[in-house]
């Protein structure tokens, strides 16, 4: 028999928007259909694979929603197709509550918008995640010093060719996979040793998700902790410590060096624009991440639409950057356009092994600017 939860959302929360807030949507095992407007995804649940779909308000998941207006606060329904006893259905609902970002309830986003009210009208301010950390940590490590395409490609392979019934992998079953199945078969490259290592790390209990998410535990802990943890570098750390709802610190990447010279339009080299990038969003305080990254979401929906609206085969899998070149070269009038394709030089050849650039989906290519030597190994760090 199916099991139907029924979920209470902040008074002010939108599925469709609260959702398709974050590249991370996109990625498989989650489904977004922009004509229902519904979530689909399978869960990793103690007795096994879940299916679930997820929709909000009375109406039927299955007719389109297009030009319904928004069910906000309404319940969210999530039916799965198996039966889900008591213990399974609390693990579910808190994995639901974790990836929807139920814990930014109406109160914070308030005082968010007061800090910042450019997002108040529309109400901007949650971002999407994932279930648990693990899936969080593991789609950070794939979307580092890669094109977007290619994280789209490495999550579908990691839950076609690991997961089980389609559900992205647990610590465990990453923590017994073969090096050479994870780089043949799942395409992930260099990141195949460093992937097993954070399995086995969150199977052996060294990374406590409870103390990371205590807000006591002082943010510069969580990266300090962040950092040491095997292919975990600046960048890395803080994009996982925006998704442990920690927004003082921005991810700062080569798709923050094209937002600070074609929207803010800041000049100079990658680490001067960096830094201005960095200045500029400081009055946000504990909220910067978010200013910055609705900032980028923005220019992303005024090229592509709104991002519920996206298709995951069409759009939101090939945001690249050459396409958004594209894109600025088609917004020129046609007499800078074909001035800028004149006096265009041929560009200089580039190694085959040379790192691909920044992702604009999850704002989450390292920048070269950003590497790092390589640190003790975490497994040598006292549990906490």
């Amino acid at each position: 028999m199916p099991t139907t939860l029924r979920l209470a959302p902040p008074r002010d929360y939108v599925l469709y928007r609260d959702v398709c807030s974050y590249g991370y949507f996109v990625l498989e095992p989650n489904w977004w259909d922009p004509i229902s407007r519904v979530l689909r995804r399978v869960l990793t649940l103690e007795p096994g694979p879940a299916p679930c779909v997820i929709w909000q308000g009375s109406r039927d998941p299955n007719a389109p929603a297009i030009g319904r207006p928004a069910a906000r606060g309404q319940p969210l329904n999530v039916r799965f197709t198996t039966t889900l006893d008591p213990p399974t259905k609390c693990e579910a609902v808190a994995q639901l509550e974790r990836m929807l970002n139920f814990v930014d309830d109406a109160k914070a986003l308030k005082a968010y918008h007061a800090l910042d009210p450019r997002w108040r009208k529309s109400g901007r301010g949650r971002l999407f995640r994932s279930p648990t950390l693990f899936e969080d940590v593991i789609k950070t490590v794939t979307s580092c010093n890669v094109a977007w395409p290619s994280t789209v490609r490495m999550n579908q392979r990691l839950c076609q060719v690991v997961g089980e019934g389609g559900a992205f992998p647990s610590p465990q079953q990453l923590a017994s996979t073969p090096l050479a199945l994870l780089r043949a078969r799942c395409s992930v490259g260099y990141r195949d040793a460093r992937i097993v290592e954070l399995a086995k790390l969150f199977v052996s209990g060294h990374v406590d998700e409870q103390w990371l998410m205590n807000p006591t535990t002082p943010d510069d802990q969580v990266r300090d902790f962040l950092i040491d943890l095997p292919g975990i570098g600046p960048y890395a750390a803080a994009n996982i410590m925006q998704l442990l709802g920690r927004y003082a610190h921005l991810p700062l990447d080569s798709e923050s060096v094209r937002h600070g010279r074609n929207v803010l339009g800041f000049k100079g080299n990658e680490r001067a624009i960096m830094r201005r990038v960095q200045r500029h969003f400081a009055p946000f305080k504990d909220h910067a991440f978010r200013s910055y990254w609705f900032e980028l979401w923005d220019f992303y929906e005024k090229k592509k639409g709104p991002s519920w609206t996206w298709d995951r085969d069409k759009t939101a899998s090939a945001f690249t950057a050459s396409q958004f070149k594209k894109d600025q070269l088609a917004d020129l009038p046609p007499a800078a356009r074909a001035k800028k394709k004149k006096t265009r030089r041929a560009p200089a050849a580039v190694p085959r092994r040379a790192a691909r650039s920044a992702s604009p989906a999850t704002s989450s290519a390292s920048s070269p600017t950003q590497s790092r030597p390589r640190r003790k190994a975490a497994a040598a760090r006292t549990t906490r």
